[in-house]
C-alpha cells in the first residue's frame, strides 16, 4: 500500500448532554487526541453540539442556532489551524430570523472555511421532528474541495437517497462523508431494531460500491430523553463506520459506546475498483428520463 495514497480519517462518536460547552469541549479534546495521533481529516456527528433537539416542536430550540460566522465557528477554524487538520462540524444554523438550516461546515487545516452543505432531505417523523426546525439546504449536492480530497460530504437523512451520493460523485467527489443522528425507539422489538440499523448500514455500503467511493458515517450514541416525556427518548445505536469503494467494511464502532478512532483509507483504490466495475462508464444516461419526478404512474 502506497503510503502517500493514504488518507488517515478521525471519528468522533459522541454521547451528548444538556451542557453545550461541555459537549464542545469534549469533543476539542477529542480532536486533539485524533490529530496528535497522526489523523488527517476529522468528522464529526450531525448536530454535534447539542442535544438531539428535533424530539419535540419547540420555538425555545431556535435560540441553539448558530450564525456562520460566529464565535462557535471561530472555535473549530482556531482549532483545525492549531492542529493542521480538516474538520467536519455540523451546525444549527441561524441563516436570519426564522430561517434556519442543518448544516455542515468543513474547515480547511488552515483554518479558513473550505466550503458549507446544508442538508437537503428534510425528515418529519416521530421523535425527528426536523421539517418544524429546518429549511431544506438550497446550496445542491456539490462536493468540497479542501487540502485532503474532494468531500462529499451530505447529512443523516440524505444516507437514504442513491440520488444525492450519485450527484456528489458525478461532480468529482473522492470520499463521501455523514454526519449522522439516529437511533432506536424504545418499544421497537430487538429484531426490529437490528433490521433498521443493518438497513442503514447496508444502504451506504450500496451508495459506496455504486459509486466506487469510500465513505464514512459518523453517528451519535447514548440514549437522549423525550423532553415531552411522550416517547421514552431515543437511544442512538452509534455503530459509525467506514466503508471501502466495494462496500468494504474497514471499520464499525459499537453500538453502545463512546468512540474515537483513526481509519487508513487508500484513496488510490476507487480508480482501480471504477476500473474493474465502470458503472460510471455504463450508466443509460439516454434512458433515465423520470428520474426527476415524484411517481411516474
Amino acid at each position: 500500500m502506497n503510503k502517500k495514497s493514504i488518507l488517515r480519517v478521525g471519528l468522533i462518536q459522541q454521547a451528548n448532554n444538556c451542557d453545550i460547552a461541555n459537549n464542545r469541549s469534549r469533543l476539542c479534546e477529542k480532536m486533539r487526541r485524533l490529530a496528535s495521533d497522526g489523523a488527517q481529516l476529522i468528522v464529526n456527528q450531525e448536530l454535534h453540539d447539542s442535544l438531539y433537539f428535533c424530539q419535540t416542536e419547540s420555538t425555545d430550540m431556535c435560540d441553539l442556532a448558530v450564525a456562520i460566522p460566529s464565535d462557535v465557528t471561530e472555535t473549530y477554524s482556531a482549532l483545525a489551524a492549531e492542529l493542521g487538520v480538516v474538520i467536519v462540524t455540523s451546525l444549527f444554523e441561524r441563516r436570519a430570523p426564522g430561517l434556519y438550516h442543518n448544516t455542515a461546515v468543513v474547515f480547511e487545516s488552515d483554518g479558513s472555511v473550505a466550503g458549507m452543505y446544508r442538508k437537503m432531505h428534510i425528515p418529519d417523523d416521530p421523535a425527528y421532528y426536523e421539517k418544524f426546525y429546518f429549511t431544506p439546504g438550497d446550496l445542491g449536492f456539490e462536493p468540497i474541495d479542501t487540502s485532503v480530497g474532494r468531500l462529499g460530504v451530505l447529512v443523516c437523512w440524505d444516507q437514504w437517497y442513491p440520488e444525492a451520493a450519485r450527484l456528489m460523485a458525478l461532480r468529482g467527489a473522492e470520499i463521501l462523508i455523514y454526519p449522522t443522528a439516529i437511533g432506536w425507539e424504545s418499544t421497537d422489538t430487538a429484531e426490529e431494531k437490528e433490521r433498521q440499523r443493518e438497513a442503514w448500514t447496508v444502504v451506504q455500503r450500496g451508495h459506496a460500491v455504486a459509486n466506487g467511493l469510500p465513505l464514512v458515517a459518523v453517528n451519535r450514541v447514548g440514549h437522549e430523553p423525550d423532553p415531552s416525556g411522550a416517547t421514552n427518548g431515543i437511544q442512538f445505536w452509534g455503530s459509525s463506520f467506514v466503508a471501502g469503494p466495494q462496500g468494504e467494511l474497514l471499520f464499525r464502532a459499537p453500538d453502545s459506546e463512546e468512540t474515537v478512532a483513526i481509519v487508513d483509507i487508500d484513496m488510490h483504490r476507487s480508480e482501480q475498483v471504477r476500473r474493474w466495475w465502470p458503472f460510471l462508464r455504463d450508466r443509460r444516461i439516454d434512458a433515465y428520463r423520470g428520474l426527476d419526478r415524484r411517481y411516474l404512474v
